[in-house]
């Protein structure tokens, strides 16, 4: 039994087979660009701060993804040793870049599956308040620097923990700790004025997906016969294509669309039979909870 995660059997067998012929993440990758209009994620920004909530296109774009994963919960898996697991937690990885240091830092966040724009606003901004007043060292960032510390013997250290996370041995502090253990990867590269690309996932670490937000483009459409252009917001996605199959994945990546399409919808806790989860989902929306026994 892993720390991190709970076996999960109950897979159409050619997923059950899919990990022993593609025994490396690497090896199952895919890529795809979705795209989704910039007006509306920016209107309600824009109309949010009128009325005194302060929040972001990247809390629009993670509030959507966090609503998209409650409803597809093989978004929320991972293959180790060729077996599929499903996360006990929902954690994104991110990129946070800290005022006047050169060292970017890489860390978690925690989500609950019943969150709200507000929620994701609230853990956004506390975490990189959190990283911003580290500077340089935050828990991850000692962990590295003891790996680096290691010298000679760091190649056998980093390949007892490939051992130990490929057995479900490796400590959950470790696992707590390390930016490649969690549901999936966002890297905002609009920050820095980038294109978006195609981020590689991780071998290592449980890391299923990962989702680059780049420049705003501008797409031609056309309608009533008149061509124009609609400026657009590009995601490249790489994923884990043992976790789901293609029809899958399409309808998670139209959710996301929709939710973006309207975030008004992600006000709102979502409806207790539209969240799934494979398994007892530990800490599962504590706030939840809370508001339904009052």
């Amino acid at each position: 039994m892993r720390a991190d995660g709970k076996r999960v059997r109950n897979v159409d067998p050619m997923y059950t087979l899919a990990p022993y012929f593609m025994r490396n993440r690497s090896d199952a990758q895919n890529a795809i660009t979705v795209t989704v209009p910039y007006e509306n994620v920016h209107d309600y920004v824009l109309e949010c701060r009128k009325n005194g909530f302060r929040t972001s296109h990247l809390a629009v774009m993670i509030a959507a993804i966090v609503r998209t994963i409650s409803e597809f919960p093989e978004l929320n898996r991972f293959v180790v040793n060729s077996k599929i697991y499903a996360h006990n937690e929902l954690k994104i990885g991110m990129v946070v870049l800290r005022p006047a240091d050169n060292n970017p830092s890489m860390s978690k966040m925690k989500f609950d599956l019943y969150d709200t724009i507000y929620d994701v606003n609230e853990r956004i901004e506390a975490f990189i308040d959190e990283n911003n007043k580290s500077t340089s060292n935050t828990k991850v960032d000692k962990l590295f620097k003891i790996l680096v510390g290691c010298g000679p013997l760091m190649r056998f250290v980093l390949g007892t923990f490939r051992f130990l996370d490929k057995h479900g041995l490796l400590p959950k502090f470790i696992t707590d700790l390390s930016p490649f253990h969690g549901s999936l990867v966002f890297t905002n590269l609009a920050s820095i004025r980038t294109n978006h690309i195609f981020h590689h996932v991780y071998d290592f670490g449980t890391m299923g997906m990962v989702i680059a937000m780049g420049n705003n483009i501008e797409t031609p459409k056309q309608k009533r016969g008149e061509i124009y252009l609609e400026k657009e917001i590009p995601l490249g996605i790489v994923m884990d294509e043992r976790l789901a199959d293609g029809h899958k994945y399409a309808q998670a990546f139209a959710k996301i669309s929709q939710y973006l399409k309207n975030p008004k919808l992600l006000e709102e806790p979502p409806k207790d039979e539209d969240v799934k989860v494979d398994y007892r989902f530990e800490g599962l929306s504590e706030r939840f909870k809370r508001e339904k026994k009052k």
